[in-house]
């Protein structure tokens, strides 16, 4: 781990800071409750629901991470005219995430994932996903028109959060990193895995090992060797600057591509139990993006996106983190490493 001085330093950073989510957003709802037998009806468990609990998910999640780490946020993207897109919109004024450039729409079905857990284990995810969503030319306009605001506003750093819902067509994705690369700001990409090739000269893309796998027309592998040897081939395609491949329990890696020699960094996690990976890439890129506009090098970013990542998935649902865990964490591996020493 780098020096922990300078990685709390950084965090300190973040409050304040102005980044931009443009994206696409949906609702996501947990319903918790118990299991105490079986239905007559059908072989399937019966929940008794004792609490239901709604957050904004998709780029929404992205928006509330960067909100939670102090981040000045502003979030771009559209719902429905419908329940679910005003409590969406309901949840995000009451959070302060400026959403000026959230468009509502009739022509528009708010996605919704809806997840029944029952003894901290999930047991089914239904969704409510139109299929046939189009993006108009208008509703280009709309965004584009938003994010050059939030641009000239002096946003720091942009995170693009797309799930593939129909938002990021290959002409909008063009589009958007034209527009950022003119104000000369970071621009990171949680790609989807059909998009990957469109991503070219953003810098940083940061798909799991499915994603970057499934990007290049690949099947997934696991070994590092086979990880690093597909970075270096996503990192020439795309001429990105920096490339992090999330691993789950196993880290991150990340390439660096900044310097007169590419650069590859594995780091490892440290955490002990996986309780939930729901909106871990969320977390990690948004600690990322907020690290580099807030002055961090490349390598120190990962580190403490690692961090982040580690205590998201210890956590159950979609789940944020703050300045303060992640500074607890850096404290405890810093007091170990002392430990060892003597």
């Amino acid at each position: 781990m780098a020096d922990s001085a300078s990685l709390k330093k950084i965090i300190k950073k973040f409050s304040g800071i102005k980044v931009t989510v443009i994206g696409e957003i949906m609702l996501d709802r947990f319903i918790k409750g118990s299991v105490t037998r079986i239905s007559p009806e059908a072989p399937v468990p019966i929940v008794k629901i004792r609490e239901e609990k709604i957050i904004p998910g998709g780029a929404g999640n992205v928006a509330n991470n960067l909100m939670e780490l102090g981040a000045d946020v502003s979030l771009i993207s559209i719902v429905g005219d419908d329940e679910a897109g005003k409590k969406l919109i309901a949840i995000n004024r009451e959070r302060n995430i400026n959403i000026s450039g959230l468009i509502q729409s009739k022509a528009v079905k708010t996605i919704e994932k809806n997840r029944i857990i029952a003894e901290h284990q999930q047991i089914v995810r239904f969704d409510m996903d139109p299929l046939n969503f189009k993006l108009s030319k208008n509703m280009e306009c709309r965004l584009l028109g938003a994010l050059k605001n939030d641009l000239e506003r002096g946003a720091k750093a942009i995170i693009v959060s797309d799930y593939g819902k129909g938002v990021f067509t290959p002409g909008m994705i063009n589009k958007t990193i034209k527009l950022c690369a003119s104000f000369k700001i970071p621009v990171c990409v949680d790609p989807k895995a059909e998009h990957f090739g469109k991503y070219k000269k953003v810098t940083c893309i940061t798909p799991n090992i499915n994603e970057a796998f499934s990007g290049m027309g690949q099947i997934p592998k696991s070994s590092q060797e086979k990880i690093i040897a597909l970075g270096k081939k996503i990192i020439k395609k795309l001429s990105l600057k920096t490339l992090l491949i999330t691993q789950g329990e196993n880290g991150m890696t990340l390439f660096n591509n900044t310097l007169k020699k590419l650069r590859i960094n594995h780091i490892p996690t440290q955490t002990k139990e996986v309780f939930d990976v729901t909106g871990a890439g969320d977390t990690v890129i948004s600690v990322f993006t907020l690290s580099i506009a807030a002055g961090a090098n490349f390598e120190n970013a990962a580190e403490i996106a690692n961090i982040a990542g580690q205590i998201v998935v210890s956590k159950l649902g979609t789940a944020t983190v703050s300045q303060e865990e992640i500074s607890a964490v850096i404290n405890s591996a810093a007091e170990q490493k002392t430990a060892r020493k003597k």
